[in-house]
């Protein structure tokens, strides 16, 4: 799953890797490509953390994701752990916690409906908080694109789906909209990605006894923990990377724009991992939400600068 998906967060939720590191040929996509590349890379390591599903169940994938990507954004950023007071630690704290929450709620709707629509259900979280912080009365247009999505993606009442992974899924939503609130706090209040690398600390300890009662020593299998940080890389640690570079170059409201197009990534990466095919109403229900999320962005980023 990408995180996150409109401009409060974008630029406070990468980890800051020192530009001279960067490879040049990576640079030359550009940054509309980086964008792309690192959705591509967030959807097809989610197909991934479904294949090892059936090896240590959801809840040890996600320990997994959570322990590899703060692990190596530890190492990138080498937070500071001195000059912070209690309210930052408060902050950093619930960033961390929503994380985790975020991320289990929605590896748990990944374990029981396919990538695509778990993805597009998710994303109406973020939809839901761009529509209500506009307060623009073409946001109802939105909204209701978004609810049409939403009727035809369950078929009409949800009958063809689980629906304890839909209520996953949007749970993972909701977690969502709360993670761009505490990602824009915790980077106000914390240098460069220090504030992300410490919350991903503080998921990772609160999601270990989950991973451990659930998977226990399944999860120290090498091909397993090998598995594991594919899936955090891919999730986590690369598509950080990408975004970092292409925001140096992309304005924030485009970023936004494109991150709209993962449920679109999500459905091509389970049909070709994970033989997920959708049919015309999903198809149709995908696009209807695409097209919300990006109206709901563009409204946004029109009142932005009416305001300015």
């Amino acid at each position: 799953m990408s995180i996150p998906s409109t401009s409060t967060s974008t630029s406070t939720t990468t980890p800051v890797t020192p530009q001279a590191t960067a490879p040049r040929r990576i640079g030359s996509l550009g940054p509309v490509g980086l964008v792309l590349a690192g959705g591509i890379s967030v959807q097809f390591g989610g197909a991934l953390a479904v294949t090892l599903m059936p090896q240590v169940g959801a809840l040890g994938v996600v320990t997994l994701r959570l322990l590899v990507a703060a692990v190596v954004l530890l190492v990138i950023c080498r937070p500071s752990l001195r000059g912070h007071s209690r309210t930052d630690w408060g902050t950093v704290v619930i960033f961390g916690i929503t994380m985790a929450a975020m991320n289990g709620l929605f590896y748990q709707s990944l374990a029981r409906i396919p990538l695509g629509t778990a993805v597009t259900l998710e994303v109406l979280g973020p939809l839901a908080l761009s529509v209500l912080t506009s307060r623009r009365a073409v946001n109802a247009v939105w909204a209701g694109l978004a609810l049409a999505g939403v009727f035809l993606l369950g078929g009409g009442g949800f009958s063809s789906l689980d629906p304890i992974g839909v209520a996953f899924a949007l749970g993972a939503g909701a977690m969502w909209a709360t993670y761009i609130i505490f990602s824009a706090r915790t980077g106000r209040r914390f240098p460069q990605a220090d504030g992300l690398a410490l919350a991903m600390v503080v998921a990772a300890v609160v999601f270990l006894p989950l991973g451990i009662a659930e998977s226990g020593t399944r999860l120290l299998n090498p091909t397993t923990i090998a598995l594991g940080s594919g899936v955090a890389i891919l999730s986590s640690v690369l598509p950080y990377t990408l975004e970092l570079l292409a925001l140096r170059r992309l304005p924030a409201s485009t970023f936004a724009i494109l991150m709209s197009l993962e449920p679109a990534v999500a459905a091509t990466a389970g049909f070709l991992i994970l033989h997920q095919a959708l049919s015309v109403p999903e198809a149709m229900a995908i696009g209807l939400v695409i097209v919300a999320s990006m109206g709901a962005v563009r409204t946004q980023v029109g009142r932005g600068k009416a305001n300015a």
